[in-house]
């Protein structure tokens, strides 16, 4: 844990930013409420996040060292959730140094128990905003119609980019067998046998027309003797944006959602496809399946003038590594026309 470069501020109101031609203003808006997730009862066994003794414990030594004890880290369900918070700091670097603003980061409900709904105070000092859907689905968290609207009439602004992410839906079956399947797939010993993520950013869906559906929990595939990600599958001839420039493969991650096209579909062009790790039993490669969609985009049209990208959460953090392709990714969507 090394001292950060500059004094660091905690519980103060957003200061806007400037608009700079060219130079886009990112802000990140976590779906979750804090409290709820962080007071879950960690004896519950699924549906909740892991404690910080649950991270130590699967992943020793790696938070053995004085920086992680109790006197200075937090080994509740809180410590795991400030974790997240803490792995998106070299994006945000990258994407401050890209585009000249500091990256804004919001919650739907904080620390300190304020609720902070997507709307004006959020939109209008932001260009491109990122909604990681880390939300689970028994908190019930949805986007009310005032939201939905706000974000309607953002996206008719030129040049914004709305960024959804809603994260995996492992176990969502009754059948105890294809949950076990689905475990011992991702192989995850933090994840358990059902976890279910993203209520509100599917409500955001719903509300923007977008069809598509979070699914699963799927295993990327490797490069055969190697413990590095298998290159992506992509669709260059439809990517305008440029957002896949010089990015062979994007973040390994044990459970990525998959995004299923639902009815209407026609509006979405998939940008790239992940190839799944056929070694391990899972229904949807018992379908047939051999890829998953990983990176989608609801291009402008008659009803928006901005665009809408999918591609999950885990893709701008550093909790599971990262790679100079994923770096090159990051500057791509912080440049983005």
């Amino acid at each position: 844990m090394s001292a950060p470069a500059y004094a660091r501020t905690y519980n103060q109101d957003h200061i806007a930013r400037k608009y700079t031609a060219g130079k886009r203003r990112i802000s990140i808006y976590w779906t979750w409420s804090y409290p709820w997730e962080a007071q879950r009862d960690p004896a519950a066994m699924e549906n909740r996040f892991s404690t910080m003794t649950e991270v130590r414990n699967v992943l020793w030594p790696a938070y053995e060292t004085p920086e992680w004890s109790a006197a200075q880290f937090l080994q509740g369900i809180a410590g795991t959730l400030e974790l997240f918070h803490r792995s998106t700091l070299s994006f945000q670097k990258i994407a401050g140094e890209t585009t000249g603003h500091p990256v804004a980061v919001f919650q739907r409900i904080d620390q300190a128990g304020y609720k902070q709904p997507i709307d004006e105070r959020i939109l209008a000092d932001t260009d491109t905003l990122m909604v990681f859907g880390l939300d689970h689905i028994l908190s019930e968290q949805e986007a009310a119609a005032e939201e939905i609207a706000a974000l309607r009439d953002w996206l008719k602004r030129p040049g914004a980019c709305l960024l959804l992410a809603p994260h995996h839906d492992v176990g969502f079956t009754d059948d105890m067998k294809q949950r076990q399947m689905e475990y011992l797939h991702h192989g995850d010993r933090l994840v358990p046998r059902q976890q279910r993520f993203g209520q509100y950013t599917r409500s955001l869906m719903e509300g923007l027309g977008v069809p598509v559906h979070n699914t699963y929990g799927l295993r990327p595939a490797v490069v055969k003797g190697t413990t590095e990600i298998a290159p992506l599958t992509p669709f260059h001839d439809l990517d305008s944006l440029g957002i896949l420039r010089n990015v062979p493969t994007l973040n390994f991650h044990p459970h990525l959602p998959h995004y299923e096209l639902t009815g209407g579909a026609s509006s979405v062009q998939v940008l790239a496809r992940q190839p799944i790790d056929l070694e391990r039993p899972h229904p949807f490669t018992q379908a047939g399946e051999r890829e998953f969609n990983c990176l989608l985009w609801v291009p402008p049209n008659e009803r928006m003038a901005g665009d809408i990208v999918l591609v999950d959460s885990t893709n701008f953090t550093t909790l599971f590594g990262g790679t100079t392709s994923l770096e090159t990714f990051w500057r791509n969507l912080a440049a983005m026309r």
